[in-house]
């Protein structure tokens, strides 16, 4: 892979996790009962009922984002044992 694939790749899921965050932030102050979730890639409503698995996916998607940041600069850590 190529560094402009991944930082395409960084930028959508940042995307992603904008729209993620507002949905949940919309439904968590209680304003409102169900919000229309666009991701760019996929639409859909959820509602109260579905904020725990909205954290999921936040979750996974900065997850996500970070292995790809990873990738892209190199830099990672790497954990030695002894072979005794």
């Amino acid at each position: 892979m190529n560094n402009s694939f991944i930082q395409d790749r960084i930028n959508t899921t940042k995307q992603q996790i904008i729209a993620y965050e507002d949905a949940a932030l919309a439904l968590g102050n209680g304003s409102i009962q169900s919000y229309t979730l666009d991701t760019g890639q996929s639409t859909q409503t959820v509602t109260k009922l579905n904020l725990d698995s909205l954290q999921k996916v936040i979750d996974s998607l900065y997850n996500r984002c970070t292995t790809l940041q990873t990738r892209l600069t190199g830099s990672g850590q790497v954990i030695g044992k002894p072979s005794w």
